[in-house]
C-alpha cells in the first residue's frame, strides 16, 4: 500500500492507498517541532483503528510546504514504515506535465500536484481555486501544463491578522451572511471576510479566463480545493468542481507514473 502525505502550512494530511481505492486519511495540525516518533505513535494507533498495520505500507510519497516540517516526516517513512518517500520537487520525480513558470523552482509541491491531479480529471484548460492559509489561483494550458497563477492571503489568515492589528475588533468565524451589509461589529466582519474573498475569487477568475481564453473557446474550467474550498464554492455559479481530494489523489497518480518508469 502507499502512504501519501501532504504537508501544509496549517494541517498534514495522511493518507492510505491500496491501489486507487482509499482506505483510510487523517490529519493533523502543522507543527514543526513535532519529531517523527510522535508523528508514529499518533498514526499507526489511527491507522489499527481501520485494521492497517505498518508493514502493510510498502511505499510512501511526500509533498511539503513546510521545509522544518520535511525531514521528520521523511523520517517517520524510513524508520517506521520502511520505506524511502518519493518527494515532490526533487528534480528525479517526473510530474507528467511541464512547469512553464520564468524560475520553475519557484512552484509550491502543493500546486504541481493539484496541477497533475486536475489535468488528470478534468477539462482543459483549468483553473484550480485552494483556499486554506493561502488562497492559491493555478493556472494550466489546454495542454495540461502548468503556467503559474496567484497567491493571496487565506480568508482566515486576513481575519486573523484584522483581529491582532485592530484592538476593538473581535475574532469571529467564517460563515456565509444572509445580507452583505452588516448591522453590527461581527455582522460587518464577517460581510467582509466572505462576500469580500467571494468577490475577490469571483474578479480573479474572471480576469485568468480573459488572459487565458479570450474568447471563451476552449472553455475554462474551474476546480476548487482546500478547507474552505466548498464554503465560498456554494456561494457562487463560477465555480464548476469542488474536490476535496485533489491533492491527495494528485500524490497518487505522481507516484503511478514514477513507478513505471
Amino acid at each position: 500500500m502507499l502512504l501519501a502525505i501532504d504537508a501544509g502550512n496549517t494541517n498534514i494530511v495522511f493518507a492510505v492507498f491500496d491501489g486507487a481505492q482509499q482506505k483510510g486519511q487523517w490529519r493533523i495540525a502543522t507543527d514543526s517541532r513535532r519529531t517523527s516518533d510522535e508523528y508514529a505513535v499518533w498514526l499507526v494507533s489511527l491507522m489499527a483503528m481501520r485494521g492497517l498495520r505498518p508493514v502493510d505500507v510498502t511505499r510512501s510519497i511526500l509533498s511539503s510546504v513546510v521545509p522544518a516540517a520535511t525531514f521528520n516526516l521523511a523520517k517517520l517513512c524510513r524508520d517506521h514504515f520502511g520505506t524511502d518517500p518519493m518527494r515532490v520537487g526533487d528534480p528525479s520525480v517526473e510530474l507528467g506535465i511541464k512547469n512553464l513558470l520564468r524560475n520553475p523552482r519557484e512552484a509550491g509541491a502543493d500546486r504541481l500536484v493539484n496541477a497533475v491531479s486536475a489535468g488528470a480529471s478534468y477539462p482543459k484548460p483549468l483553473i484550480v481555486v485552494d483556499i486554506g492559509t493561502g488562497t492559491t489561483f493555478d493556472v494550466i494550458n489546454a495542454d495540461g501544463d502548468f503556467l503559474g497563477g496567484i497567491i493571496a492571503p487565506g480568508p482566515q489568515l486576513a481575519l486573523d491578522a484584522l483581529h491582532k492589528v485592530a484592538a476593538q475588533l473581535p475574532k469571529v468565524e467564517i460563515v456565509r451572511p444572509e445580507q452583505v451589509i452588516g448591522y453590527g461589529t461581527i455582522s460587518a466582519m464577517q460581510s467582509g471576510m466572505f462576500w469580500g474573498y467571494l468577490s475577490m475569487i469571483e474578479g480573479l477568475i474572471t480576469r485568468i479566463k480573459a488572459e487565458l481564453s479570450p474568447t471563451g473557446t476552449p472553455p475554462v474550467t474551474v476546480v476548487t480545493t482546500g478547507g474552505l474550498g466548498s464554503v465560498f464554492a456554494q456561494a457562487t455559479h463560477m465555480i464548476d468542481h469542488i474536490d476535496s481530494e485533489l491533492t491527495l489523489r494528485g500524490l497518487r497518480l505522481i507516484y503511478e507514473r514514477n513507478a513505471t518508469t
